[in-house]
């Protein structure tokens, strides 16, 4: 009886520790939580960098087009070299002197004065030009203020981007930080049941010693010791391998020195479900700022059949043109104006475009339906695949306790002597599946919670 004693005291702590997943720690002073987890494969992923970078080249890019709104100032020169002449002149001769009638015009006065004639040269040589211009864009058919428009948004939804890769980065944490956990509890599992057949094991000796049981009794319990030592290399090899996977996740050496914790954090209570809601999730504030930029591009192609209208001065200095030796240009001058395009015809360039931009337009609205009508029964699979979870974990617990109850009624008989070793060893095999499967409720009951929480837009590092 002093053995069954011991064996319950062990069972006890056992379903205990399995059935809440107390704060445990395998090595206390490398622990890591999950929090430290998640920022750790923030900061390590690579599409996670990715996402941000493009989010801040969005933002310069609407700093761009904001600047559309205002004048621009460009400076310019221009040189250009001819050898070309040009000489034009104009014979001399008499030329009649006369008075301007009213009436008749030039009347001569039948005296003559003399003109000498007059010979031009002019040489183009070296013309040059320089300067500023100013431009102020008046009315562009909407074109400006519908590409500012795109710019911001395409500002949000790279934000948003960046929102959907962080999930996805902590989602892989997590799971990674589960499979972890799960292993490091399936190996206390294994070394609860070692402890377990090995007492076993020194109770058969000394009562095979003692000529109480025979020698095939202690056969059978060492045939089990061999199977659970096999057992407790493949969860060792477990936490390996789900270690360096989490290493991995976090950007560190795979041999790196860590453990977790041995429990989920808030894995305790089911999430509210708030019925099918997926307006949180960035996927559906990236699926309207398409459909928004899509109706954009309308406008934008709608402006090409409108009229532009600008404002511009320049002020510059021109230089060249000889005339007799004498420059023409050789001053500085202002110069302002205003310019209107109108487009007339262009053989229906424009209405197709207009056409093609409202079907991408009608695409975009579609595809936003139909992803939005998936995001919300992802949603519903994921609540029910919770609540499945929550049950799950609530008949696990109940199971291990009767199958402890099991074990230890079975204890007592056989060391009374009324039931074989056979249904002593198949009801500590029951209670060793009933604790693995305490373990691997915990671990889907968290993984639904996580793919739930993403599944809803509220799965953040916070």
């Amino acid at each position: 009886m002093n053995a069954t004693n011991q064996f319950r005291i062990l069972l006890i702590l056992s379903v205990a520790t399995i059935c809440s997943l107390a704060n445990a720690t395998v090595r206390a002073s490398d622990t890591l939580t999950i929090a430290q987890c998640r920022q750790m494969a923030l900061q390590h992923n690579r599409q996670k960098r990715i996402a941000t970078l493009a989010a801040q080249e969005a933002l310069h890019t609407q700093a761009a087009t904001r600047t559309l709104f205002l004048p621009s100032l460009t400076a310019n020169a221009a040189l250009a070299y001819s050898n070309g002449n040009l000489t034009a002149s104009i014979p001399g001769g008499l030329l009649p002197v006369g008075a301007t009638d009213a009436m008749q015009g030039f009347v001569p006065n039948g005296s003559y004065a003399w003109f000498p004639g007059l010979e031009m040269k002019m040489k183009s040589h070296t013309l040059c030009h320089t300067g500023v211009q100013l431009t102020q864009p008046l009315y562009m058919g909407g074109k400006i203020r519908a590409a500012y428009s795109i710019a911001r948004m395409v500002g949000e939804l790279q934000r948003m981007a960046v929102r959907k890769t962080e999930a996805e980065v902590i989602e892989e944490a997590d799971k990674a930080y589960a499979q972890a956990v799960k292993a490091t509890a399936l190996h206390q599992v294994a070394l609860r049941y070692m402890a377990l057949v090995e007492e076993l094991e020194r109770n058969v000796q000394s009562a095979v010693n003692h000529g109480m049981k025979m020698r095939t009794d202690l056969l059978k319990v060492q045939v089990r010791k061999n199977e659970v030592e096999l057992q407790l290399l493949r969860t060792q090899n477990a936490i390996r391998l789900a270690t360096m996977n989490l290493c991995h996740v976090m950007g560190l050496q795979l041999d790196a020195p860590v453990a977790v914790h041995m429990s989920y954090p808030d894995a305790d209570s089911i999430p509210p479900m708030d019925g099918t809601s997926v307006e949180a999730r960035p996927e559906y504030g990236m699926l309207d700022h398409q459909t928004r930029i899509a109706q954009r591009q309308v406008d934008i192609a709608r402006s090409e059949m409108l009229p532009q209208l600008a404002l511009t001065a320049g002020y510059g200095y021109n230089r060249g043109l000889e005339l007799n030796g004498r420059l023409l240009l050789h001053d500085w001058s202002f110069a302002g104006g205003v310019g209107l395009t109108v487009p007339l015809y262009h053989f229906g360039e424009h209405t197709h475009k207009v056409r093609a931009a409202k079907l991408r337009l009608e695409q975009a609205r579609t595809e936003q339906e139909d992803k939005c009508s998936l995001m919300m029964l992802e949603v519903s699979q994921c609540a029910s695949r919770l609540q499945e979870a929550f049950k799950e974990m609530e008949v696990s617990e109940r199971s291990l306790a009767q199958a402890t109850d099991n074990m230890q009624v079975c204890l007592r008989q056989y060391m009374a002597g009324t039931e074989p070793l056979s249904e002593y060893l198949e009801a500590q095999l029951l209670w060793q599946k009933a604790s693995e499967a305490a373990v691997d409720a915990g671990f889907q009951r968290y993984l639904g919670t996580v793919a739930y929480l993403k599944a809803t837009g509220k799965l953040t590092s916070e």
